[in-house]
């Protein structure tokens, strides 16, 4: 009998510490302590030497004009197999040493030549020479300077991708999702000054579409498991409009906010170059591919190419010819024209699609909230999303034609503001002339040339090798940039037989033994480890020893920091003494905006800019916040520039007319395009900066 009670009571027992170790597993999720990149490092401190504080020393990328004699080294072999037995000598040797093959013999032809230098390209020739390979990257214009510095600056897994892969259970969107939100911690963990969480508000106007949209961030929240760092919560109405006050009040039922990354998008992809380039490999840019050669089998044996910087500067551009074992072909939109080098007669794989974004001035959305609109007059998604003190919003989507500096149309534009008028406040007026800079990127959509032709188009990342072995890779998006490298290198070792060999001494990126990433080069792919330059030794305090030390305004102190992490010593050590009592250095190129005269020393010194427009849209992002600020700044870019290279006045009149025709691209109003130096140096640029 006393059985009875026992069991009356068990029951409820049961239940009550079901639902407290339940509630209990939530409530931990929810408030866990969390491992937030730029939090766990400190910034090296200057050293005082004889009374005087020296910024901290890093290790130097070799220069442009250095790596161009490592292409031409190159060369010395005459092909691949007249160098096997050599190779097979220096590899046993390479593994008896510990050591790299290229060290013991370094004018072997190349593992691995790499043609296009966006974030594709950029991360294979990091992922290859972190293994161990022999690397060198060309690129035709810049690095960034296509599709991956015109992105949305998001990192992400694609919201609206897993609404597809439940409604349309496509298990390929669901997987891409999966792997983009793993790629997305990589980049908070190898790229921390670089990269940052962002909260992204969906607002609600109907009451049943609360715990739709609740559903599907707390299933993005899942399938993020332990890679993610903020879960999605809901607003009310009033938190809403509190957390964003721009927004429409009219049928706004509340909100839903879920986080995902942002990035600087044309920085990361040079930060990946000169990493690569830290680690070995050859990187080179404004290096034209005019040809692929190849060998009596009909083997792709290397490329001919043509240093562009040579003829800027009316010198007869010499073609040098690079050997390698492996071709990549990484050019983004430009992927069929490598191809169609390679076999005339290779049907195309890319379908190319305009996505065009409008940069307003910052007032239009909070400073640290962003927004997606999922339902748009048409069906697509739109972003308004805060970026360097300025507004982002879009994307747009509508075939094209691949072309090297496409210009947002007039209609794509207006479309995104009138999409923007509908959610928010109607006292708010979103008009044409507050459009700062308005620019297109080229999305490389791409077809599986062995798929059926009912078949569509993918977002998805292509790799396909040719009968002469060029080996392609094409489509993806820039989250997944790291993935896609490390499928292709690994594409590539099979391909061509290499053998990744192990770096017992790798190079110290940090510039400090007591800040090694303590990865394990063992000739796997570490890329998800290895730390970008400037990661090291970045905190969130930095900016505040960079005020200190060198008598930086504020906004310029964050700035550095962020931009280049533990190197923003050694651009503030280059900003020129401003013979003000505040601030001490850091001459700004355009008032409104934070980058100074550092940068562009920098950009020369350090990071290979060999135009103006290198320094105005990649090292900086001036012409992508500001087409005119950019206008009036580039005089005095140029004048920097010109000390550096030893510009004479024809090449300082030729980066005035190709940076005038590129800012077209950038939005800037035709009738500031015939301008002169004279009448932009004379304040003849009409209309004010916009946001002031």
């Amino acid at each position: 009998m006393a059985a009875r009670p026992a069991r009356r009571y068990l029951k409820p027992a049961l239940y009550t510490v079901g639902v407290a170790a339940a509630t209990g597993s939530a409530l931990y999720m929810t408030y866990r302590p969390r491992d937030i990149p730029g939090q766990d490092t400190q910034s090296p401190l200057p050293v005082l030497e004889d009374g005087v504080f020296q910024p901290a020393r890093f290790p130097t990328v070799p220069t442009r004009d250095e790596q161009i004699k490592a292409l031409q080294r190159s060369a010395v072999a005459n092909s691949v197999s007249a160098r096997g037995f050599k190779k097979t000598v220096s590899d046993v040797w390479g593994f008896l040493t510990g050591g790299r093959a290229e060290e013991v013999q370094d004018d072997e032809p190349y593992d691995l030549l790499v043609i296009g230098g966006g974030a594709t390209g950029s991360g294979i020739a990091l992922d290859a020479a972190t293994r161990g390979l022999k690397v060198a990257l060309v690129e035709r214009d810049d690095f960034s300077s296509g599709t991956s510095s015109k992105s949305t600056k998001l990192v992400h897994g694609g919201v609206r991708y897993l609404e597809k892969a439940v409604w349309e259970l496509d298990y390929s969107q669901y997987k891409l999702v999966k792997e983009a939100l793993r790629e997305r911690r990589y980049f908070l963990d190898t790229a921390p000054h670089l990269s940052q969480w962002l909260p992204i508000m969906i607002p609600l106007d109907s009451w049943w579409t609360a715990p739709y949209f609740w559903v599907g961030t707390k299933f993005y929240d899942l399938l993020a498991g332990s890679e993610n760092i903020e879960s999605s919560y809901f607003l009310t109405r009033s938190k809403a409009l509190d957390a964003f006050p721009m927004l429409k009040k009219e049928g706004l039922k509340g909100a839903l906010v879920y986080y995902d990354g942002a990035h600087n998008d044309s920085r990361m992809n040079v930060s990946l170059a000169m990493t690569a380039a830290l680690f070995g490999a050859t990187i080179v840019n404004h290096m034209e591919v005019t040809s692929l050669t190849k060998d009596e089998s009909g083997r792709l044996n290397g490329a001919t190419v043509k240093d562009l910087v040579a003829e800027k500067n009316g010198k007869p551009a010499k073609e040098i010819t690079v050997r390698a074992r492996g071709v990549i072909n990484a050019t983004g939109p430009f992927t069929d024209s490598i191809r169609k080098m390679d076999d005339a007669s290779v049907k195309e794989i890319v379908a190319p699609s305009s996505g065009v974004h409008v940069i307003l001035p910052g007032y239009f959305s909070p400073s640290n909230m962003g927004l997606i609109d999922p339902n748009t007059s048409d069906g697509r998604v739109i972003f308004f999303l805060p970026w360097q003190g300025n507004t982002i919003a879009g994307t747009t989507d509508a075939p094209t034609t691949v072309t090297q500096n496409p210009i947002a149309g007039e209609e794509e534009i207006n479309w995104i503001l009138d999409e923007i008028r509908g959610y928010l406040q109607p006292n708010i007026t979103v008009r044409r002339d507050d459009v700062l800079a308005a620019w297109s990127g080229i999305r490389p959509l791409v077809r599986d040339p062995k798929a059926k032709k009912t078949e569509g188009l993918v977002r998805n990342h292509l790799i396909t090798t040719s009968e002469s072995g060029l080996v392609t890779v094409a489509g993806g998006k820039w989250t997944t940039y790291r993935e896609m490298a490390e499928q292709t290198v690994d594409e590539a070792i099979k391909e061509f037989t290499l053998v990744p060999r192990a770096l017992p001494s790798p190079p110290l990126i940090s510039g400090n033994a007591n800040a090694s990433d303590a990865t394990l080069y063992d000739g796997t792919c570490q890329t998800h480890r290895v730390r970008l330059v400037g990661a090291h030794g970045f905190s969130k305090t930095l900016f505040i020893n960079l005020i200190q030390h060198f008598g930086l305004e504020t906004e310029v102190a964050k700035h550095l920091a962020t931009a280049y992490g533990d190197r923003a010593w050694s651009v503030a050590g280059l900003c020129a003494p401003s013979e003000l009592r505040y601030p001490v250095r850091g001459k700004r190129l355009a008032p409104l905006y934070p980058f100074v005269d550092g940068e562009v020393r920098y950009a020369v010194r350090h990071e290979s800019a060999q135009t103006a427009v290198d320094v105005l849209a990649r090292r900086t992002r001036l012409a992508f916040l500001n087409a005119q600020a950019a206008l009036e700044a580039l005089p005095g870019v140029i004048d920097l520039m010109s000390e550096e290279l030893g510009w004479d006045r024809k090449r300082q009149e030729r980066e005035w007319r190709d940076s005038v025709q590129f800012l077209a691209s950038m939005g800037l109003a035709k009738g500031k395009l015939g301008l002169s130096r004279k009448d932009v140096e004379a304040g003849k640029v009409k209309g004010e900066f916009f946001g002031v």
